[in-house]
């Protein structure tokens, strides 16, 4: 580590940064002045404009509703030359992320909205046909209106050169650029979307915890393609054996809750549905479990009125197509998510929140510690397209139960689109199932 000459700034080099940093960083559930305390480091970097040694700063902050980031900024005294870059400090999630932002003409305070986007993001506005990709911007934080004006300055940039050499193409980019300035001044209304396989960029919801109607977010599970581009390994699977002799005897290498299914199909054969469900439930994993069987034609919304400390025992399967609504927080969990609240896009405070959302957020808690000790009845609602989830009913029948309503609902284009299933073509399959069966 070496002294810059000044007291107040040190130049060390990057792991000694991170790990400094790293340990500085206030633990859950700190606040105060101990959660603005996170140091300042500056790092010798070389520009690589003018080949001198430049300064790169890094600060480890928590984003407000988001997550944990390094904040990087580099300035070189020499040529002038000055960019900004942000990283994550956590890892990549467990599902790639969707968000689609309606911008509305005239409404310059969504345009103003926080928008952080990993290196990894692609970023579409449909209206105009128009895509950044993931190479063309490295991961910032910014705003919608920044990110769209930062795209016009880069277009900007060579048009002088395009103008000399292709004079027709630098007019059509005029053109162009004409109507994406309209969309960062809000004059005209688009959709902004951000589409991050590694799960890591986020688009602020101001009205969080509550959902907001012009941001809607899907979750989805990564190709082996974003897989690779992310940097995991992602070969094809090849089979492996599943028996191996030795001694004369087999050992057969079932995977984990083959057995369960097994033991199940025993109890089939064998006429006993009281040992086909313990088989399934003693040898299946809670989290294992997986709706089987054809899709369903119609989708399916559950509605629990919880009234006492019995409704809280219920059991409650709820499948990744499913949302869940509770009317009374004005809480609305989308598709692909889980139910731990800490951990949804959303639901994070940052060191920098302003005070009025950390009190609605502390008003947000009160409000559910309510509902969960019962001083209110409350209203659960699941609503799954694909009629894949459950809430256990209170008596054996559940016409017996009034606090329980199930619905079966026609899904709409939208919801088919979603699950897949507008593109889904079984012609070929039904086609071989029909001559097999004749």
């Amino acid at each position: 580590m070496a002294s810059s000459g000044d007291d107040e700034r040190v130049v060390m080099d990057l792991r000694s940064a991170a790990e400094s940093t790293a340990a500085a960083a206030p633990a859950d559930g700190a606040g105060g002045e101990e959660a603005h305390a996170t140091p300042l480091h500056e790092i010798e970097s070389l520009c690589m404009r003018c080949g001198e040694n430049g300064i790169t700063r890094l600060l480890l902050t928590l984003i407000p509703h988001f997550r944990e980031v390094i904040l990087m900024a580099f300035e070189c005294p020499h040529c002038g030359e000055r960019n900004n870059e942000i990283q994550f400090a956590g890892q990549l999630q467990p599902k790639g992320c969707c968000y689609s932002l309606e911008v509305p003409a005239g409404q310059s305070e969504i345009l103003n909205r926080q928008v952080v986007k990993s290196e990894s993001a692609t970023i579409k506005i449909p209206e105009l046909d128009f895509e950044i990709p993931p190479e063309a911007q490295r991961g910032t934080l910014s705003t919608v209106e920044g990110i769209i004006m930062r795209a016009v300055d880069e277009l900007q940039a060579l048009q002088d050169e395009r103008k000399k050499v292709d004079p027709q193409k630098a007019e059509a980019i005029d053109q162009f650029l004409l109507k994406l300035r309209s969309l960062g001044s809000g004059e005209a209304a688009f959709t902004f979307i951000l589409d991050d396989p590694a799960g890591n960029s986020f688009i602020e919801n101001p009205n969080a915890p509550s959902s907001d109607p012009l941001l809607s977010v899907k979750f989805y599970e990564r190709t082996r393609e974003q897989q690779a581009a992310l940097g995991f390994l992602a070969e094809p699977p090849t089979e492996q054996p599943t028996a191996v002799e030795s001694n004369n005897a087999v050992l057969q290498n079932d995977p984990h809750g083959s057995v369960g299914a097994v033991a199940g199909r025993r109890a089939i054969a064998q006429g006993n549905p009281d040992e086909v469900a313990a088989a399934l439930c003693r040898y299946s994993a809670p989290e294992e479990l997986k709706p089987g069987g054809e899709i369903p034609a119609k989708g399916k919304k559950i509605t629990l009125r919880v009234q006492n400390a019995k409704d809280l025992t219920r059991d409650v399967i709820k499948s990744d197509s499913a949302s869940v609504k509770v009317p009374e927080l004005e809480l609305e969990l989308a598709s692909g998510t889980l139910g731990a609240l800490e951990r949804i896009h959303g639901f994070q405070l940052g060191d920098s929140t302003l005070e009025w959302k950390k009190k609605k957020w502390e008003d947000f808690k009160e409000r559910l510690s309510k509902l969960l000790s019962l001083q209110e009845p409350w209203t659960l609602i699941l609503d799954d397209g694909l009629a894949a989830s459950f809430i256990a009913p209170a008596t054996d029948s559940m016409e017996d139960d009034s606090q329980l309503t199930i619905e079966e609902y026609q899904r709409s284009w939208e919801q088919n689109e979603e699950l897949g299933l507008n593109d889904m073509d079984t012609s070929s399959a039904d086609n071989a199932y029909n001559t097999t069966s004749t």
